[in-house]
């Protein structure tokens, strides 16, 4: 990214939901149709995401049928072998067509609903490419919004070998956004336990 932004509209952003895990601690299954209150947990994230974006892509390496009933786009990702989370976002950042990608896993379904405007405001405040999230007690590295620019070093990156997220983060302008008091938000479900007992905490 070269100018300093004044705004990123919702009209300049895609999300891209990670559905592209093995769900081994989910015992193999896929995590996105897992039942969460009642309903799958892609439903939640997807009803949290679509209002703050132009598009929403799933990036998912089965149950595509099922994604694509949803009426999103669905991409599978580009390299065979469940390579991680940083395959899924390379999948998103050739398959967007906007400048911006958010980019959340299927898991966490308590998203807020001002998630894209804190990113975007910290991104423009700080001239940055990547704005990533804090829940106020750790890292969030995998719910971020970045420019589309970085592509081909998250190729390099990747094409190295690489697979950890925060360094290749740190490799370009980053800002922290923290959302302090909020980490009920960001609660990912690995497994069936941890389903149940959010469900029981609400």
């Amino acid at each position: 990214m070269s100018k300093q932004l004044n705004t990123i509209r919702p009209s300049e952003v895609t999300a891209v939901i990670l559905a592209g895990g093995q769900g081994q601690r989910m015992g193999g299954q896929d995590k996105g149709w897992v039942s969460f209150n009642g309903r799958p947990m892609i439903h939640h994230v997807l009803s949290q995401v679509s209002p703050q974006v132009s598009h929403v892509l799933i990036n998912a390496n089965r149950s595509q049928k099922e994604y694509q009933s949803l009426g999103c786009e669905v991409v599978e990702d580009i390299e065979q072998g469940y390579h991680g989370p940083l395959m899924g976002m390379l999948t998103g950042l050739v398959s967007a067509k906007t400048d911006w990608i958010l980019f959340v896993p299927c898991d966490i379904p308590l998203l807020p609903e001002d998630i894209v405007q804190k990113l975007a405001a910290a991104i423009v405040d700080q001239g940055a490419d990547i704005a990533v999230v804090h829940d106020g007690e750790r890292l969030q590295p995998v719910i971020s919004l970045m420019h589309r620019s970085l592509l081909p070093s998250l190729q390099e990156w990747l094409a190295a070998g690489k697979r950890k997220i925060d360094r290749w983060y740190m490799q370009h302008r980053m800002v922290v956004v923290r959302f302090d008091g909020s980490s009920d938000d960001f609660i990912n479900l690995n497994t069936l336990q941890d389903v149940q007992a959010l469900e029981q905490r609400l």
